[in-house]
């Protein structure tokens, strides 16, 4: 029987851009069950004891921007340090996976994550969010009337309430059978979770 993940991360996340590669052969090798649940950026940093990277001291941005180079040119994985569009007002974006069906939510959670870090496309903006939904063969224009309301928005909301309720306080969190794994370097550990 297949397991199931639940994935909790911000779409503006450059960790869970990074782990994107790793995290889809995990679940290709493994044949786990995923579900894509955006939380909001915040209230986990309220809520879960967070800062905001700009507001965190000159030495941990430093440090950050500097394990970001690493891991980028570790994976192999292209990244924009500094995008255009950082930090993107992500609802309306998160609201789409949510309105999404299950396999579509996957493809739109990558492709919102590579829009801010790799193709410094806005994804609080309307128009390049029905672009990016297209590009993955999503009506852009019909998933977005069904995600622009007042329920969708709640969903998400009561997602990252439940989420922080399970002590989930930062992107990308992998959560299976109960145990948490934070961060794109913990996926091995996931697997063996998975596997053993």
């Amino acid at each position: 029987m297949s397991k199931t993940i639940d994935y909790y991360h911000f779409l503006i996340s450059p960790w869970s851009y990074l782990a994107i590669g790793k995290f889809n052969e995990l679940k290709t090798r493994t044949g786990v069950s995923v579900n894509y649940l955006p939380i909001d950026v915040a209230s986990t940093f309220g809520n879960m004891g967070g800062v905001p990277p700009a507001k965190r001291h000159p030495s941990r941005q430093r440090f950050r921007m500097d394990e970001l180079k690493r891991w980028s040119k570790h994976l192999n994985v292209p990244i924009n340090l500094t995008p255009a569009y950082f930090p993107a007002d992500q609802t309306l974006a998160a609201c789409m996976v949510y309105a999404a069906t299950a396999e579509q939510s996957a493809a739109l959670s990558d492709a919102m994550l590579t829009a801010v870090w790799r193709d410094e496309k806005n994804i609080a903006d309307p128009q390049t969010l029905i672009e990016i939904a297209d590009e993955c063969g999503i009506d852009g224009k019909a998933l977005l009337a069904a995600a622009d309301n007042d329920a969708m928005r709640q969903k998400l909301m009561d997602v990252t309430a439940d989420a922080h309720s399970k002590d989930v306080f930062g992107s990308p969190t992998y959560a299976l059978d109960g145990e948490l794994f934070w961060g794109q370097d913990r996926l091995d550990f996931l697997e063996r979770a998975i596997t053993g």
